[in-house]
């Protein structure tokens, strides 16, 4: 009975200051598929039905984790361009901090992109 409690308390929890979820959109999978759904639900802690619409809401570029992730992304190259001219000993002006930045902002998405794709690979197994 605790771990019927605990799982009527847990979906109550995650209704908690969110809007109300009025649609649903069904689709079939294979044993197999639902297997391999089910395993990365489990990796991530969570239920199948929560773990699928995080995945799918990603995939379609509703995610704040793309911003975050590619922000982190934009940090990592500025600390980088920064850091060589330092170790270098070279002097580094406002007006290079400038450029810097603007040269972030321009490679950001492209970079934070390759990142993941590198992660990708590696999670298939391609590297």
């Amino acid at each position: 009975m605790a771990n019927g409690t605990l799982q009527f308390e847990e979906r109550l929890r995650q209704r908690i200051g969110r809007p109300s979820r009025i649609r649903s959109v069904a689709i079939r999978f294979t044993e197999d598929e639902v297997a391999t759904l089910n395993t990365a639900a489990q990796r991530d802690g969570t239920t199948l039905r929560e773990w699928s619409r995080k995945v799918l809401l990603e995939a379609a570029g509703s995610s704040t984790s793309d911003a975050v992730f590619t922000e982190l992304i934009a940090t990592r190259m500025l600390l980088v361009n920064l850091i060589k001219p330092l170790i270098l000993g070279k002097t580094v002006t406002s007006e290079w901090i400038t450029e810097a930045m603007s040269a972030v902002r321009r490679e950001k998405h492209r970079a934070a992109r390759e990142v993941l794709q590198q992660y990708t690979d590696d999670a298939k197994g391609g590297r």
